[in-house]
């Protein structure tokens, strides 16, 4: 056994990385074992939306979330951000803590358009404080019938002399309620469709702008609904040209969904350790649950399962990070991991038997973390049509 192997996972010796991300996730994995309890945690609302705020707290004391955001002279830990390592973190803070997986995601998520195609005032206002976790941000773009469907956005931004006027809901925004800024979608009338579209900073105590709905989900995250009713919004705060905000968005989430894969891999991950050590401890009819036939051949399926989300993800997140356009391969690491983690899971509860199924056990947590990554930023549907259209475009 080679001295890397010995301290990081196999599969980091593949070609998709490097010595820096060798290194990287073994300084990850050291700190995530000392800093993250993985105790059942209450999950009342508050509870939840204080447990997020404190781990944005500690990511960003950490200098874990320089890597969520780009530009050095922001506070960043790279002027590019290293596609790798973003998977990577969101991989092992997902076998770790589901919870901080989410709080870490979207402080990136919140902040790609800023990234992306703010100004360096923009930047500089937001980006320092959302890498040392001083605020929390936002991406707000999904409405009651507009998900899927982004071109079918109905929220309203009216041009006035010294700005815009926004009106109108948007739903399922992770950290509303909690966020201190928003990143918000709004129809601008430039064009029909998705060519109409704009994007803003909104503050989260701008005058105007409500929480008009908590959601509450399977998995407890902070989620509500906005309501902007003539909130004003300074030109300052539009992110690149008007007209332009479904091109902001798009770019946002190629970054961010090959991401959303790796943290599929790493609750399909947890899930695999967790029926690993099930199968060697669990005694039955004289022997161990691992010495079964019918186990073996359950984790055999879960172990290559994971293998192929794995060999997907990482080579989209290595394209991304040579350059290349990788909307066909982020769609098919994304619906890949999501789904095999999803059956991984599965196959881990049903081999827990009773326990499987009893709340605050490891499997049961994991199988309501890992549903919702089946449908946000991008239904497996939609990835398929993606793909599809991708594929036959040749």
């Amino acid at each position: 056994m080679s001295d890397h192997q010995a301290t990081h996972p196999p599969e980091l010796d593949w070609p998709f990385f490097d010595d820096s991300h060798r290194d990287f996730k073994v300084r990850l994995d050291a700190w995530c074992k000392a800093h993250l309890d993985h105790a059942h945690h209450d999950e009342s609302r508050d509870a939840v939306d204080a447990e997020c705020i404190r781990l944005v707290r500690l990511l960003g004391s950490g200098g874990w979330l320089k890597h969520a955001v780009s530009g050095t002279a922001y506070g960043a830990a790279s002027d590019v951000i290293d596609t790798r390592q973003l998977c990577l973190l969101r991989e092992t803070l997902a076998f770790h803590n589901g919870l901080s997986d989410f709080a870490f995601a979207m402080q990136g998520l919140g902040t790609g358009a800023i990234s992306l195609l703010g100004t360096a005032d923009q930047k500089q206002r937001y980006l320092p404080r959302v890498a040392s976790g001083q605020v929390l941000s936002a991406f707000a773009l999904s409405e009651p019938d507009a998900g899927s469907d982004v071109a079918a956005m109905q929220c309203s931004a009216t041009a006035t002399a010294d700005g815009y006027v926004l009106n109108g809901l948007k739903t399922w925004i992770s950290n509303g309620g909690i966020a201190n800024f928003y990143v918000v979608f709004a129809r601008t009338g430039e064009a029909p469709g998705a060519r109409g579209i704009t994007a803003f900073i909104v503050d989260a105590d701008t005058p105007g702008l409500t929480i008009e709905e908590r959601i509450d989900v399977v998995a407890p995250h902070p989620l509500a609904t906005l309501k902007f009713d003539n909130c004003k919004v300074a030109a300052a705060q539009r992110i690149g040209e008007a007209g332009q905000g479904f091109k902001v968005a798009m770019a946002t989430l190629d970054v961010f969904r090959t991401s959303v894969a790796a943290a599929a891999l790493g609750f399909g991950r947890r899930a695999l350790h967790e029926s690993i050590s099930w199968a060697r401890s669990r005694k039955m009819f004289g022997q161990s649950l691992g010495d079964f036939q019918i186990t073996q051949t359950k984790i055999a399926q879960m172990a290559t399962m994971l293998d192929a989300a794995t060999l997907l993800t990482y080579r989209a997140a290595w394209l991304r990070d040579q350059g290349a356009r990788i909307t066909r391969e982020a769609a098919m690491a994304k619906m890949t991991a999501t789904e095999n983690a999803q059956q991984i899971i599965d196959m881990a509860v049903q081999m827990h038997g009773g326990m499987g199924v009893k709340k605050g056990v490891m499997v049961e947590s994991l199988y309501r973390e890992i549903r919702a990554l089946r449908i946000y930023e991008g239904a497996t549907e939609v990835q398929q049509l993606i793909i599809g259209k991708d594929v036959l475009k040749g």
